[in-house]
């Protein structure tokens, strides 16, 4: 599949250089940061708990979960 986008100057200036950090072309490093991107949308989940009556205060409420402070 061909996906075509716009980018400025200072955008393509900016992936060329992380590209070469990375020891990537530039197609390989817009590639691979779509790849990651969409890996990390599909793992990412949302925990409501069910206690709360509405999603938006369970969403926005803290969690107990971790490690306890001293």
């Amino acid at each position: 599949m061909n996906i075509t986008i716009t980018l400025d100057d200072e955008e393509v200036r900016v992936l060329k250089k992380r590209a070469k950090k990375n020891i990537l072309e530039l197609k390989e490093q817009v590639e691979d940061i779509i790849r990651r991107s969409c890996i990390r949308a599909m793992n990412k989940t949302t925990v409501v708990d069910s206690k709360f009556d509405d999603k938006l205060v369970g969403l926005f409420s803290r969690s107990g979960r971790g490690r306890k402070s001293k």
